[in-house]
């Protein structure tokens, strides 16, 4: 029987109830276009709070993204490296220039982009005499990835890195914030967001000039002339300056909001810790993990329940957990594309998605509500362990 309680969702939209001022002011002036003094202040803040040169206000994370792809000029048949457990929206940008992905494995220390695969990739590049345009780094979860290995090996060959930081704003990596290695970062807004728009996403550079062709190209590349004129393929990805409203006062608590997450993850490994199939994504050396999502493996070669089976009986509760993301080399859109695994012995990536589950971790979540989840957690695999041994 299906619980009434009300339902846990996985990482809901958290306001501050400050919001309604910055939303407010752009009806009052009449600033409901796609630019406005909120979408000016957004970027500054963002770029003060990240420590970038620039930012970009945008639709949307993926945007972001294909316009860091079209700055960098790829083009049709050119190759672009990507992590392959990410969310498609990593991906689909480089289809969308017609260019060609190659994906990268991760590794456990991080659970991101492995750079044992990357070199192999570069080196097999290299032979062929057919380098990457770009590599796109994803932050997965929150966790930032081995930037440091990662831009030694990218800047040997002397190609660009974009940094999908999508998952880890307020994430940092040996004193930098997520997303300001490489020579460009992307952030996301949508709505389960460690802060939210809405929707919406923003890219951010030290590249000044680079970001404002990022400006004219977001805004349907209008040339500087007294009547509508396009030279070249332009797209209608400026941000809103009502949903920059709400971004302003997001960004606020921004500090606040990763404490939070981060508090929801300790009381998980607290009160978990007796699972001991339980694998908790780590925390990398010289890094602070933001834990948008608290995620985790079951590392058993005889589990006696699959992540699956968890997440359906979560959902029995009214409670919604998530798998792992499918990598992006299983995909059926995308599984014709070469892939580079960690090693010859494994595919960490293939092995986090089969074994891999996401709790809920929302900012707003009482301590009832993850008591809930914890008690329906404990029950489950309780009953489970209990079966197996009766059945043995």
């Amino acid at each position: 029987m299906e619980s009434n309680n009300k339902r846990i969702y996985l990482s809901s939209p958290h306001m501050t109830g400050k919001e309604n001022k910055y939303i407010n002011q752009s009806f009052e002036t009449n600033w409901i276009a796609p630019l406005g003094p909120n979408v000016d202040r957004f970027e500054e803040d963002l770029s003060q709070y990240v420590g970038a040169k620039g930012a970009l206000a945008v639709s949307s994370g993926t945007a972001a993204i294909h316009l860091a792809l079209r700055l960098l000029n790829v083009q049709a048949g050119d190759k672009v490296f990507c992590s392959s457990l990410t969310f498609v929206a990593s991906a689909s940008p480089i289809l969308y220039q017609q260019a060609e992905p190659v994906f990268i494995d991760s590794e456990f220390d991080t659970w991101n982009m492995s750079p044992e695969a990357l070199k192999r990739a570069f080196m097999d590049a290299e032979k062929e005499g057919n380098l990457p345009k770009a590599v796109i780094v994803v932050h997965l979860y929150g966790q930032n990835a081995k930037m440091d290995e990662i831009m030694e090996i990218c800047n040997f060959y002397q190609v660009p890195v974009i940094e999908d930081a999508a998952e880890s704003l307020g994430t940092t990596y040996k004193g930098r914030k997520s997303g300001t290695t490489g020579k460009f970062g992307v952030y996301s807004f949508n709505g389960n967001k460690i802060i939210t728009t809405s929707g919406g996403g923003m890219l951010v550079s030290n590249d000044k000039e680079a970001l404002v062709k990022g400006k004219f190209l977001a805004s349907q590349a209008r040339d500087n002339m007294p009547y509508y004129q396009h030279s070249e393929l332009g797209y209608n990805y400026r941000m809103s300056n009502i949903l920059a409203g709400i971004g302003i006062a997001q960004l606020a608590v921004i500090e606040e909001r990763v404490k939070q997450k981060q508090a929801v993850f300790q009381r998980y490994v607290q009160e978990l810790n007796t699972i001991e199939e339980f694998v908790f994504m780590p925390e990398y050396q010289g890094t602070g993990h933001n834990r948008w999502l608290t995620t985790l493996f079951i590392d058993s070669n005889q589990p006696s329940f699959t992540p699956l089976e968890l997440v359906q009986e979560l959902e029995k509760e009214n409670i919604e957990a998530r798998l792992v993301w499918k990598p992006m080399h299983l995909q059926p859109l995308l599984n014709k594309y070469k892939y580079y695994q960690h090693s010859n012995q494994i595919s960490v990536s293939s092995y986090l998605f089969e074994r891999g589950l996401c709790l809920p971790s929302g900012t707003n979540m009482t301590e009832e509500e993850q008591s809930r989840v914890i008690e329906a957690i404990l029950s489950f695999v309780s009953r489970k362990k209990s079966h197996n041994f009766i059945k043995t």
